[in-house]
């Protein structure tokens, strides 16, 4: 039996992730968790002709009873970015907010696959992982940022630009989820693509930059709500496939000492020493099985992981000092 959790269930991310989540067969039974509204969204969702079981739970108060027993547990909760904001200047709420979730999930689910989807994600995935270090039950195996929605527009955009290219093809992103850290690898497909040198600097700017396009188009009603339930659903769906032996590879936001000598071709294209960047990873029934290399990298992909390096430090710093100040 799999048993899931949506954290921050009854938000923008979370209702319609939650919808997606009940039409996978592959989970029994789905627990809803929100500090309000989270009932009727249950109830909602609960009428829907699959064979999950839908749980609601409000308040901090249940949170435990939520989360045991639980063998996945998506963490989308936390304030929306409104206009003018960046990722980074929801840090100081959304870390609060993941800091508390996952010491729920420390003391009531240790073993369980957390996805991290709360932004900053540069800086919660530290945060959460410096969390469960502190309670002695940190595996790196078992901890993602969730950056898959780096991917959806990735191969979206190319489509736009050559609708001929299949919107579904993989195409890798590497390095972290905000602005600059965002590292398309579209070198990969400029077979298919042919991209100028101007198309190729706008579309990676698009890419890193698409989560402004959603919050001007709401006009200060909220960010990537629906586009990134459904890259949740995505990144959800593929650790399912993996638990049941289904062969599986993405790209995500983790700790590096996972796989040291799978990192060290990461660290080669320019990561450094960072102990956190999106890389492209196979998994198994325990979470990530190893790191799969990328190399070859254009000089123009080399200069986008340039910059993104002092970046995501800083992030990281933020989320490590949070938890130990």
């Amino acid at each position: 039996m799999v048993q899931v959790a949506v954290l921050g269930a009854a938000g923008g991310i979370g209702q319609p992730l939650s919808l997606l989540l009940k039409l996978n067969k592959d989970i029994d039974v789905l627990n809803l968790y929100d500090l309000v509204r989270c009932p009727g969204v249950a109830v909602d969702i609960s009428h829907i002709n699959t064979n999950s079981k839908v749980n609601a739970f409000q308040g901090a108060a249940q949170l435990a009873e939520c989360l045991t027993g639980c063998d996945i547990v998506v963490i989308p909760a936390g304030v929306p970015r409104k206009p003018g904001m960046t990722r980074d200047d929801l840090f100081n709420v959304n870390a609060g907010i993941v800091r508390d979730l996952v010491q729920g999930v420390a003391e009531n689910c240790p073993k369980a696959q957390v996805c991290i989807i709360s932004n900053p994600v540069n800086s919660t995935v530290p945060i959460a992982a410096e969390v469960l270090k502190k309670n002695g039950v940190y595996d790196p195996k078992k901890l993602f940022g969730v950056t898959t929605l780096d991917l959806v527009r990735t191969s979206r955009f190319a489509h736009e630009l050559r609708p001929d290219f299949d919107a579904n093809t993989f195409i890798p992103v590497i390095g972290g989820h905000s602005g600059p850290t965002i590292v398309p690898i579209y070198s990969r497909v400029n077979k298919q693509l042919q991209l100028s040198e101007q198309e190729l600097k706008d579309i990676t700017q698009r890419v890193q930059y698409g989560g402004d396009e959603v919050v001007k188009a709401k006009d200060g009603e909220g960010s990537a709500t629906l586009s990134m339930a459904y890259a949740g659903y995505r990144f959800v769906a593929s650790l399912l496939d993996a638990r049941h032996g289904r062969p599986t590879t993405e790209c995500c936001y983790i700790d590096l000492a996972v796989d040291p000598s799978g990192a060290q071709c990461y660290r080669s294209l320019g990561a450094q020493d960072l102990s956190y960047f999106s890389v492209l990873a196979s998994f198994d029934k325990d979470g990530i099985h190893n790191i799969l290399p990328l190399d070859n990298l254009t000089p123009f992909e080399q200069e986008l992981v340039k910059v993104a390096v002092p970046a995501l430090a800083s992030n990281v710093e933020a989320g490590v000092s949070f938890i130990n100040k």
